[in-house]
Parts: C-alpha cells; structure tokens; sequence
C-alpha cells in the first residue's frame, strides 16, 4: 500500500476543527476592533479642523466635533462604533458626506476585480514555475526560475508599476494606461483596461509563489511514498496529479490565502499609480483628510475579509491533509 493513501475524511474531527477556527474569528475581530479605536484616538490632529479648514474659529470647530459626537465618553463611542459595524449602520463620512457602507461596497468591488485579474494571472504561472523548477533541482531551468524569482522578489510596486507604465503604455500603447474603463463599460472593456495594473502586482507575488511551490515539490519528489509509486510502475502523470502535487501545494495554499487578502487591501501603491478607485486609495485618502470613521470601518472590514479567507484556507488544507484537524490547536 502507499503512504500516500489517505485515511477516510472524519466529519466529526472536520466539524470540530472548523468550530474551533470559527470560534476565533469573532474574538480575534474583537481585539482588532479594540486596538484599531485605540489609534484612531492616538492619530495627531482633529477632524472638526480637517473639515473645516485652518481659518475656522475654535468654537466652530468644537460645535462641529459635538455634532459628531466626538466629546462623548471613549467607552460610549466605542460601543456605538462597534454596534453600528456589526449592524451595518456605519454613519456618514464627515470629510465626504456620504455613506460609508455605499462608499465602501463601491470601492471593494472594485478592488475584489482587480485582485481576481491578478490572482487568475499569477497564481497558475507560479504554481506552474515553481513545480517545474522543484521537478528538475540544479537544472539549467530551476537555476533561471529561481533567479529570476529572487530578482522579482526585490522588485518594488511602484519600480515595476512605472516600468510598465511607461513602456507598455505610454511607448508602446499595447494596454491604456489608466484603470478606469469609460463609464458603462462592459466586462470584457473593464478587464482590458485592468490588464496593466496586474500585471504591476505579478512581479513579487510571483517570485514568492513559485519559491514556495518549488520548495515544497522539491520536497516531496523525494518522499519515500513518491518513490514506491514511481517504482510500482504508476505512470508519470499519476504519480504527480494524485500523489506529489496535493502534498507539495500544501502550503502553498496557505500562503496564497494571505497573498489574496494582500490583493485585496494592499493595493494602495497600484490603486495610486493607475488612478484606480479601489479600497487602498480609499484608505489612503482617508488617512490624508483625517476621516477617521471610514478608515476605522475600513480596516474592520479588512480585518473580516483577512479571516474568512484564512478561514476557508484552514478547512481547504484539513479537507486535504486529515494531520492537520487531528493535531491539537
């Protein structure tokens, strides 16, 4: 029998397992929620003052903090910040005076395409470089593979997003040179006009994917387990799909869940080159207005999206490795 084989799913563990990583999410969003109210009241300048201007009167600018509810008590505020998230009644902008839930969903959905543009891009060539390259260690092809990835890894956002900026849209004009698709676009215009920006995110999501995938098939070719297959007479293509490849991804699948939340908040260097209305140039110019309630909502939500893909990463790799719902947590 091979050691690959694996033992029959345990729904009772799975359930347990899961329970356990659901139960975290509230208590780690709570602890968020606690450290990110913190700072806000920490953050240096007041936002009466940033709505209304340096020439306006202290009195104005107090009227205007009391209006919005700034000289309550920090526990009542808190209380009143975190029930109105949880319920989906998060206020007003008072830089931009307009909802913020509405603000907000806009700009996600925006980022959550560019972010499925990138993904659909970079995870399969990495996967793909990265098993290539663990399948032929010292080769000719693993030694480019990894270079290449190393020299990616050091590239950064904004170095990379200018480059093609430059060349691919401004020299060459293969793909326009801004994110946004003229209004009433449809997919297919709106895909092509996201083209660019990621392919800006590919460079260092690639070179860490596919060091990672590399890692791991290098690994596991090695395996005992690999070897009885191999010498059993298995032909090539079952050994890799049913026995080296779902162990060798392991942990690529982890770290690709963090690199999707990554897409999805840590967009604000491309958001800002490309012109993009995403939820990183939100974040960013709600931290340059000083609109405290959109960026504490921003967070919490970013917060959430970070857990629930890391969530569905854990029951992904329990479902393929029945080790890891055993183990203790």
């Amino acid at each position: 029998m091979l050691a690959a084989r694996r033992r029959p799913v345990s729904m009772r563990g799975l359930r347990g397992y899961v329970l356990r990583r659901m139960l975290l999410v509230p208590v780690t969003l709570l602890v968020v929620s606690l450290i990110v109210f913190a700072l806000a009241q920490l953050v240096p300048g007041d936002v009466g003052r940033a709505i209304l201007g340096p020439y306006a009167t202290a009195a104005q600018v107090h009227r205007l903090d009391a209006q919005l509810g700034y000289d309550r008590p920090l526990l009542v505020r808190y209380w009143q910040w975190v029930t109105g998230f949880v319920t989906g009644n998060w206020g007003n902008s008072p830089v931009l005076q307009v909802p913020i839930r509405s603000l907000i969903a806009a700009r996600i959905g925006n980022s959550l395409l560019l972010a499925a543009v990138a993904f659909v891009i970079v995870v399969p060539v990495s996967v793909l470089l990265g098993v290539l390259s663990g399948l032929r260690p010292g080769s000719q092809a693993d030694r480019a593979i990894s270079v290449t990835g190393l020299a990616l890894l050091g590239l950064p956002e904004f170095v990379g997003g200018t480059f093609l900026l430059v060349i691919v849209g401004v020299l060459l004009h293969w793909l326009p040179t801004t994110a946004q698709a003229p209004p009433g676009s449809g997919l297919a215009t709106r895909l092509h006009y996201l083209l660019l920006p990621a392919l800006a995110l590919v460079p260092v999501l690639l070179g860490y994917l596919s060091r990672m995938a590399r890692a791991g098939t290098a690994e596991t070719a090695q395996a005992p387990f690999i070897r009885t297959a191999t010498l059993k007479g298995l032909p090539r293509r079952v050994v890799l799909g049913r026995h080296l490849l779902p162990s060798a991804l392991l942990p690529t699948l982890t770290v690709v869940s963090v690199q999707v939340s990554y897409l999805v908040g840590g967009l604000v260097v491309i958001e800002e080159l490309f012109n993009y209305p995403g939820i990183g140039k939100l974040f960013l110019d709600s931290a340059l207005t000083h609109d405290i309630p959109t960026l504490a909502d921003i967070t919490m939500l970013l917060a959430a999206i970070y857990l629930i893909i890391s969530l569905l990463a854990d029951i992904g790799y329990a479902l393929l490795d029945p080790r890891i719902r055993l183990a203790p947590s």
